[in-house]
């Protein structure tokens, strides 16, 4: 696994891009956008999404697939809702063997797939992994310590991706647990919206630790109606997933609801950004595949109403607030 392509050039495609350079690897990041990677080639910059960071001069990019998709493994590093399609375009060059590693987090907001099912749809000839973990882009573009989940049903395939992935401060665990490795990804974000309104409006400390718990149970139990291993969720794509995003402005999901908190409309929140915010378009999915599988998440149907339904945040709050009491589980 000496070739890595890199499909998505946004912020965490980029630094995951240089983090598999600085591993040694050779690295070709492909960009939707001809500047931005004139600008990576010529000047080692992302000047869209990561203008102030260094890249490593071995990173190359390109805007032609083919050439990105010349490697022994290729990450998948676009939204989510733009998987697919990004997948059924590159489709006719993919040649069969050629490990697809899935970087995005999120539920397919029509048919409520995770992106490991969408993409064995879209791309039936890849061998499939999972990377997903408590990252800021930022901070792997720094070369700062990072740990992360590499999930794979084949573990020898993911034993030679962690190999070919990992540094002494980008480090993959190995794990089979594909489904699980996915959900904690993907609710996540969803409930680190809602622990944003809940820091923007002022509720403390003791309710933000009251709903990441809470929420961390949400995931659980969805994750395990899909078919995950509970213990799954209490790692790096789980709970260390939640605690990063549920508690910082570095994370997209996080400030939005923070900003919503504070009494601004999702739409100028939304107009200011370039970056997707995914946990925004998650919360219609992790709500349809709830009611799929029987699954009652009362915190992320909160903020779904909130964010697509026109619900009053007050209300929707004191709502959440009178639900009645009940055993911990």
């Amino acid at each position: 696994m000496e070739r890595i392509g890199v499909i998505g050039a946004g912020a965490w495609g980029t630094a995951l891009a240089a983090s598999a350079a600085r591993a040694g690897r050779q690295v070709v990041l492909w960009a939707r956008e001809q500047a931005v990677a004139d600008s990576i080639n010529a000047d080692h910059r992302n000047p869209h999404y990561l203008p102030d960071q260094h890249l490593p001069e071995n990173l190359v990019a390109t805007c032609d697939a083919a050439r990105a998709l010349d490697a022994d493994a290729v990450l998948l590093v676009v939204p989510s809702q733009f998987l697919r399609g990004i997948c059924d375009t590159f489709r006719p060059l993919w040649r069969g063997g050629l490990p697809a590693v899935i970087c995005a987090k999120g539920i397919e907001q029509q048919t409520h797939l995770l992106m490991s099912e969408a993409v064995a749809e879209a791309l039936p000839q890849a061998p499939l992994a999972i990377l997903s973990g408590p990252t800021f882009a930022a901070e792997v573009a720094r070369d700062l310590p990072s740990a992360v989940t590499l999930a794979c049903a084949d573990l020898d395939l993911g034993g030679r991706l962690v190999e070919a992935l990992g540094t002494t401060t980008f480090r993959p665990y190995l794990s089979d647990d594909v489904i699980g490795a996915q959900m904690g990804g993907a609710v996540k974000n969803v409930l680190a919206i809602a622990s944003g309104i809940v820091e923007g409006r002022g509720l403390g400390d003791n309710a933000r630790a009251a709903l990441v718990t809470r929420g961390l149970a949400e995931i659980t139990r969805l994750a395990v109606a899909k078919g995950a291993r509970p213990e799954t969720l209490m790692g790096l794509s789980g709970l260390g997933d939640l605690i990063l995003t549920a508690n910082s402005q570095q994370s997209r999901n996080y400030s939005l609801g923070y900003q919503l908190g504070q009494g601004r409309s999702l739409d100028d929140i939304l107009n200011e950004r370039r970056s997707v915010t995914e946990g925004v378009y998650t919360a219609s999915s992790v709500l349809g595949l709830a009611a799929r599988l029987g699954v009652e998440m009362p915190i992320c149907a909160a903020v779904n109403a909130v964010l697509h339904q026109g619900a009053d945040l007050g209300e929707t709050i004191a709502a959440l607030l009178s639900r009645p009491f009940k055993q911990e589980c």
